[in-house]
């Protein structure tokens, strides 16, 4: 169950009622309270304005880590990734399997164990040699072909630009709905039709980064964070790596 978090707005809201009902005929100061102040301002723009600064940001980052669950083709992924522009690495779970990714350029490779590339093999004429090759990729960095079916749907958990591209965005009407935090940080939420088209929790701290993305029609929920903060890729050791040819079995 999700617990619910009382916002900044409505911490306002009852501080300014509180206030009300001190007034004795004296104008008393200090009562106000501007969610915006000492912000990076962008609380006081127009939600569309908002989102354009939000995905600017996102754009010109570096670096960020997400996390989180993201429902697609029917399919539910949880993912754990960290991106940048010319790679990432992470892990990605679906169906109870879980896999790890790591793109170093053009050259991307999957971590897997031996169930997770005999997984629909089942008893089927070719099973028995399906599951001794992936014996030998049970652990194992798995190169990628780039003519290989799962090198695009495999890339895409990895392709910062358009991940972000097809999550940061909201449907419908947008308007803000007040002040909230996440992970101690303030934040303006930003609407898509009320909700039912998705909420965005952008940073009023800093860069308005996207911290948290309540995706339309329960498409998942996701958390942004680390945005900026370099980190390394490292290549598998030889030892690490099979090339298992130019098509991975089928999962």
């Amino acid at each position: 169950m999700t617990p619910i978090r009382q916002s900044r707005g409505r911490s306002a809201a009852l501080a300014s009622a509180a206030c009300a009902l001190l007034v004795t005929g004296t104008v008393l100061t200090g009562c106000a309270e501007d969610p915006n102040e000492g912000t990076n301002g962008v609380g006081r723009l127009p939600a569309a304005k908002i989102q354009g600064k939000t995905r600017s940001a996102a754009e010109s980052a570096g670096a960020v880590r997400v996390h989180g669950n993201v429902v697609s083709g029917g399919r539910t992924y949880a993912l754990d990734m960290r991106l940048k522009d010319d790679g990432g690495d992470g892990s990605v779970t679906s169906k109870g399997a879980t896999f790890q990714l790591l793109r170093i350029g053009e050259q991307l490779y999957v971590k897997a164990d031996a169930e997770f590339w005999t997984h629909g093999s089942g008893q089927e004429e070719g099973g028995k040699a399906d599951a001794a090759a992936a014996s030998k990729l049970d652990g194992k960095f798995v190169k990628v072909p780039q003519g290989d079916p799962a090198y695009k749907k495999f890339s895409g958990f990895t392709d910062k630009g358009l991940l972000l591209d097809g999550l940061l965005t909201l449907h419908g009407t947008l308007a803000t709905d007040g002040h909230d935090e996440e992970a101690g940080v303030r934040t303006i939420r930003v609407t898509g039709d009320k909700g039912s088209g998705g909420t965005l929790e952008v940073s009023l701290e800093g860069k308005p980064y996207p911290l948290r993305l309540e995706r339309a029609g329960g498409a998942g929920t996701l958390t942004f964070s680390g945005w900026g903060e370099d980190f390394s890729l490292r290549e598998p050791e030889r030892n690490e790596t099979v090339d298992y040819g130019k098509q991975l079995p089928s999962s």
